[in-house]
């Protein structure tokens, strides 16, 4: 998985980034440039934008908290690409009071639409700042994750209140104010005009694996991880996964 640390933290990511560096490669390409314009909604504090920056990208991120704007600052600093990311206050439901229209390459979308009151517009904003052949990646929490994950752990009545919900709620106290099906999330980036490229199951299993398995055996987190790789792409596992992620394509 390449320039990507090997820490369980990285399970969280490393399917993600992988299908995003590609995606940033055949820009790239399609563009003709060796930098792209990146947009990171609800990018916080650089997981995805500083790994982006040292590819040579310049990357602006739009999140709503300062103190997530501060923290990207100091680790963009830190990584030496302070010149290549860019941290501005706003969010995606009002992108274009701080962004221009059509004025990038790709736009990232990771734990956005769980909490916007319109997810539907959502994603049509970040389609109409992309460039003409643009790529939207597209990541949010996962419907059949969290019914797993309830059920395990023992809250059956929890877990049927999630599947039932219209919004993958399992409870007052549950953190998270909207979950997606594959097939929601896909439906919402071709209605907004674009091709869906591919979907995959994001943290499959990372989430169900006991901590201590995987920090105490030997080539555990290497293992568990081209494990999550292999699954990612099969459509039997999107129904079980903690997170999905959609790539979208602009034609021109």
């Amino acid at each position: 998985m390449s320039d990507q640390p090997r820490p369980r933290a990285s399970l969280r990511t490393a399917v993600v980034w992988e299908v995003l560096k590609e995606a940033l490669d055949r820009q790239v390409k399609a563009a003709g440039r060796d930098a792209l314009d990146v947009l990171d909604t609800g990018g916080g504090t650089g997981n995805f934008a500083v790994p982006a920056a040292r590819l040579g990208h310049r990357v602006t991120v739009v999140d709503p908290s300062p103190n997530a704007l501060f923290a990207l600052e100091r680790r963009a600093a830190e990584a030496g690409v302070a010149d290549r990311v860019r941290g501005v206050q706003g969010d995606i439901l009002g992108l274009f009071d701080v962004v221009e229209r059509g004025g990038f390459d790709a736009v990232l979308c990771h734990g956005v639409l769980e909490y916007v009151d319109d997810p539907a517009e959502g994603v049509r904003n970040a389609v109409a700042a992309l460039r003409p052949s643009g790529a939207l990646s597209l990541l949010a929490a996962g419907l059949g994750g969290a019914v797993l994950a309830r059920a395990l752990a023992g809250h059956f009545t929890e877990a049927r209140q999630a599947l039932t919900d219209p919004a993958g709620r399992w409870g007052e106290g549950d953190p998270v104010p909207r979950r997606f099906t594959a097939e929601q999330l896909s439906e919402l980036v071709s209605g907004a005009g674009l091709e869906v490229g591919a979907v995959h199951g994001v943290r499959v299993f990372a989430d169900l694996v006991p901590g201590v398995l995987v920090d105490t055996e030997p080539g555990a987190v290497d293992a568990l991880l081209k494990l999550e790789a292999a699954a990612a792409e099969l459509p039997a596992f999107h129904s079980v996964a903690t997170q999905l992620h959609v790539l979208g394509e602009k034609r021109p």
